[in-house]
């Protein structure tokens, strides 16, 4: 029996997307899956249980990718054709079932839109897979310690979803100071290649003492298993906020030029929280430019994000 599941180029909502192909994975029990994503994002899948390809689709001119990704998977009978592309390609292959995913102009969540797909009636929660090899390096890199761990995730793809990395200093200070609810606690930074220098200012007002720096060094399953040790994260709308929820971490994202109620962090101690401007408020703002290289986050204020934080960790 097999599985062939198609899903997203970006981290996030490939990230989403997970808790759909747990559900496959604890239903069909004999399958043997085929995952097809973008290149960001295949390398998610790759510790899954019982996957027989994972299959990288970068994008090529005139639609090339998807040619590749038939000529692939057409010699094969599929038991469930899952895309979350809604690509032409699912209806040229041989399979007993398609689920396909067509758009969806509504104000619910991306999660419960995808559970549509298989006409789930609970959206099911997204999870990662890790071997051995990814939680012995988050080990090494995140020693065991009573001493509490915060994530946080001060970079985006884009700098207008950027909150202020002075900021995040600013909260780092008040959440790990004589008076916040973490005192003294380390503080582990995440990010990807190419993320460093937006993130200085935070670097440079941690005390390397207390710093765990992983900007850059780790790879997104490894980065699952060291968020899986933490007390708290906080991060801009991206894919790491994503990963965090995914990893039960009681998770804040930061909103501003995105919207909250298709991509918040999904799980259940979670929050999204943003300044005063609503995404539509910020979008028809005289002078918006998405091409500009500028944060449209500065509404959010230090004191928001700590009551943010507050409350949290009162409902948990």
């Amino acid at each position: 029996m097999k599985v062939l599941f198609i899903t997203s180029n970006r981290i996030g909502d490939a990230i989403l997307s997970t808790g759909l192909l747990g559900w496959l994975v604890d239903n069909y029990r004999d399958a043997l899956f085929t995952v097809a994503a973008g290149p960001a994002a295949a390398p998610l899948f790759a510790d899954m249980p019982r996957l027989e390809n994972l299959i990288s689709i970068p994008k090529q001119p005139y639609a090339g990718h998807w040619r590749h990704l038939w000529r692939i998977c057409a010699p094969n009978i599929w038991e469930l054709v899952v895309d979350l592309r809604g690509t032409a390609i699912s209806w040229l292959l041989l399979t007993k079932r398609r689920a396909v995913y067509r758009p969806q102009f509504t104000q619910e969540h991306r999660v419960v839109q995808l559970a549509r797909v298989l006409q789930l009636d609970t959206p099911p929660q997204p999870r990662l897979w890790c071997t051995g090899i990814r939680w012995d390096m988050a080990a090494h890199l995140v020693n065991e310690s009573d001493v509490p761990l915060l994530a946080f995730g001060p970079a985006a793809n884009w700098c207008g979803k950027q909150w202020p990395a002075s900021r995040f200093a600013e909260l780092a200070a008040r959440l790990t100071g004589p008076s916040g609810p973490y005192p003294n606690a380390r503080i582990m930074l995440m990010g990807g290649p190419g993320e460093r220098e937006m993130a200085q200012p935070l670097l440079r007002a941690i005390p390397e003492s207390r710093c765990i720096d992983l900007i850059g060094q780790v790879d997104l399953l490894t980065a699952y298993a060291c968020l899986r040790k933490a007390d708290l994260y906080v991060g801009n709308d991206s894919g790491l906020m994503h990963l965090a929820a995914a990893a039960g971490v009681p998770t804040v994202g930061l909103f501003g030029p995105s919207k909250e109620v298709h991509y918040a962090p999904w799980g259940e101690y979670t929050m999204a929280v943003r300044g005063p401007q609503s995404f539509e408020d910020i979008i028809s703002a005289p002078g918006y430019d998405h091409r500009a290289g500028q944060t449209y986050m500065t509404g959010l204020t230090v004191d928001r994000v700590y009551q943010a934080v507050m409350e949290l960790l009162r409902a948990r």
